[in-house]
């Protein structure tokens, strides 16, 4: 598992956090961060998984 991989789950969580924390108390600004940070965070992660196909590719 590559870094980018772990970086991105990371990201998706801590947005996730904030989209329930800003839903709830009805913070709009904080709700929309937690939406890009999960969006943030799904990118890093298929970037991390795109890293990790290559270099098993390179190796066969």
């Amino acid at each position: 598992m590559h870094k980018d991989e772990v970086k991105g789950v990371g990201k998706q969580v801590k947005g996730a956090l904030k989209d329930a924390a800003g839903g709830l108390t009805g913070d709009e600004r904080l709700q929309a961060e937690g939406k890009l940070d999960k969006a943030v965070g799904k990118v890093q992660q298929k970037v991390g998984e795109a890293k990790d196909n290559a270099r098993d590719a390179l190796k066969h």
